[in-house]
């Protein structure tokens, strides 16, 4: 219990950082975007690759991953059914509603939480896995045929998650554990040093990004944003644990990691997604905003249960 308080205070501290950073004006007002797309871009997947080589696949390829899939089909398939069946929503705005239910920030708090209190960052590579190569293109499949009026195409389809470099780096990891190489000491120095920008990185431009965060509720639906967060928070971690323990059989560190996992707030991600397609964008802004807030009361209590 003392290590996971002590993990989540140091995370919280470096948010702290970050958010003091905005308050300051220190740095100029685009930092968060820009630290964030190298956060992403380079820093995640390098600590993936790293993590993930050294890894074993067991570790990866484990019951996390179905627990992932199915707390978050869980969650997606509840909030369809009342958004769609009971209050009549528009597809685009069901879909985006559903991601807010679902789609956990395993990035920006995920991989700080699984290196800093489990000291694994492995152990949130299942959550991120699915999302980037399950969830997020089936839900892109029916956005764009909710935009275009049309099905998009199958190779479009397909090579969405082959042009995430979280995933790329992912599946390179994986294949290294899996053949027993090893990344030559030329490159794997160097990778080092970049993969330590990850988590302080990705932790700073957060706290910077709560400066000036617009008040949850203004502009959206109360109902929806009840329900996105009652599932995101209470409904996803509550499956995540009885999945776990008594169906799969875990225990110790392992279930404690995924019902964890499963209590981390809507990603940002989402916020983006709905922006590019035009739907309900109130939602998935309060969504993210609302989640964060109410997940850290959440994280402690789960921690003082389970550790």
């Amino acid at each position: 219990m003392l290590a996971v308080l002590q993990g989540l205070a140091t995370i919280g501290i470096v948010v702290g950082v970050g958010y003091l950073l905005a308050r300051t004006s220190l740095l100029p007002s685009g930092t968060p975007v820009v630290l964030s797309r190298l956060v992403f871009f380079v820093a995640t997947p390098a600590l993936l690759l790293e993590t993930l080589a050294g890894a074993s696949i067991s570790a990866v390829l484990s019951a996390g991953l179905a627990v992932t899939a199915l707390t978050t089909t869980v969650a997606w398939s509840l909030y369809l059914l009342v958004a769609r069946l009971w209050w009549k929503r528009d597809t685009a705005s069901v879909v985006v509603g559903s991601l807010a239910s679902s789609y956990v920030n395993a990035g920006n708090l995920g991989i700080p939480l699984a290196v800093y209190v489990f000291g694994d960052a492995a152990l949130v590579a299942p959550v991120m896995l699915y999302q980037l190569v399950v969830l997020a293109p089936v839900a892109f499949v029916v956005l764009d045929m909710v935009e275009s009026g049309r099905r998009p195409s199958w190779r479009r389809v397909l090579i969405q998650p082959v042009r995430n470099p979280v995933i790329v780096a992912s599946v390179i990891g994986i294949s290294l554990a899996a053949t027993g190489a090893h990344i030559p000491q030329l490159i794997d120095a160097p990778l080092k040093l970049i993969a330590g920008m990850a988590v302080p990185g990705a932790l700073i431009a957060f706290g910077i990004s709560l400066r000036g965060a617009p008040i949850p509720g203004r502009g959206g639906r109360a109902a929806d944003l009840s329900l996105a967060a009652a599932l995101k928070l209470v409904v996803m971690p509550v499956a995540a644990y009885a999945l776990g323990r008594w169906v799969f059989g875990m225990s110790g560190v392992p279930l404690l990691a995924s019902t964890m996992c499963a209590a981390l707030p809507t990603a940002q991600n989402v916020f983006v997604y709905a922006v590019r397609y035009k739907a309900a964008v109130p939602l998935a802004r309060d969504a993210v905003a609302t989640s964060t807030l109410l997940c850290i009361p959440v994280l402690v209590v789960i921690a003082g249960l389970l550790s």
